[in-house]
């Protein structure tokens, strides 16, 4: 890691506010490129196009998916402009580069009939903290969260009747979240198990915390889901991500105008949001096929 990356690095931690998660995938690709530079016997600082463009062509050698030699690009493309602004360097080698093109995937979501039977699950199975697993799925899915904003958020930012809260997103952009009336209800009885779990020693004021009583990690959400996601019986990868997939597909699919759905989601961009408008055709698609006649034909259906 050379003097100048990790001044990129400190720079889009001050001054950007980028996420640790991005911060350190940022980190792991321009360590790679000023390797790559190095046995080649040159310095990021003055690498030329071809240089860039060699270390592209490598990873594509090596299998690496589209997606991730995308991001690779991004993370050196932001370095390179972040020399040129500040006068490191008079060119910059990426200004012709352009991104490969990658297949567009839909998003993991469950159906409503599939949300709630998972959202259920904390009452069945018997396994974990069932109150706080029962508050914490339906808090992530009536809200939209991400994963680090659910992890990040406080006791003292909910509304005192619990019908929202106000959570810090990307970019320390703050927005209001609302809970369904499930979601509501959950949390009125997660919170009285709560406080007979909270270690003062701790002292956190984290809304979620785990069985020792201190604040519950990002990793310890993760794994959470994915215990109940071996339980639910359903034929489809679940993460925490898919509950956020889940509630603006359903909201989209209510007819819910997409630009109020990105102002929930908290997305700096509407085309972000708009990629839900595509699973609400998927679904149509699915609908048409499995109820009209013809489109039960092998190629009918167009």
């Amino acid at each position: 890691m050379t003097e100048k990356i990790e001044a990129y690095l400190e720079y889009l931690r001050t001054v950007r506010a980028v996420s640790p998660r991005t911060l350190d995938a940022y980190s792991r690709d321009l360590e790679r490129f000023a390797q790559y530079c190095a046995n080649h016997n040159i310095t990021v600082e003055v690498a030329s196009p071809y240089e860039v463009q060699s270390f592209i062509a490598d990873l594509s050698a090596e299998g690496a998916a589209a997606v991730s030699i995308n991001r690779a690009l991004s993370s050196v493309r932001g370095f390179y402009r972040y020399l040129y602004r500040f006068k490191f360097r008079s060119d910059d080698p990426t200004s012709e580069l352009r991104n490969l093109k990658s297949p567009k995937q839909l998003p993991t979501f469950l159906w409503e009939g599939e949300m709630a039977r998972f959202a259920e699950l904390p009452d069945t199975a018997g396994i974990l903290w069932p109150e706080r697993d029962k508050a914490l799925i339906m808090v992530m899915y009536s809200a939209g969260l991400r994963i680090s904003e659910v992890a990040n958020l406080r006791v003292q930012d909910l509304d005192r009747d619990l019908s929202g809260a106000w959570v810090l997103g990307k970019g320390d952009k703050e927005r209001q979240v609302f809970f369904s009336d499930e979601g509501r209800e959950a949390l009125a009885q997660y919170l009285q198990s709560r406080e007979h779990r909270v270690n003062r020693a701790i002292s956190t004021d984290r809304l979620f915390i785990n069985r020792n009583g201190g604040p519950l990690s990002v990793p310890g959400i993760r794994w959470i889901i994915g215990k109940y996601a071996e339980r639910s019986g359903l034929d489809k990868p679940i993460h925490p991500h898919s509950l956020r997939h889940s509630f603006a597909t359903h909201l989209v699919n209510a007819g819910c105008d997409v630009r109020m759905v990105q102002e929930l989601l908290g997305h700096a961009s509407l085309s972000t949001t708009q990629r839900y408008t595509h699973v609400d055709m998927e679904g149509l698609k699915r609908i048409y096929k499995k109820a009209h006649p013809h489109g039960m034909r092998k190629g009918s259906a167009r």
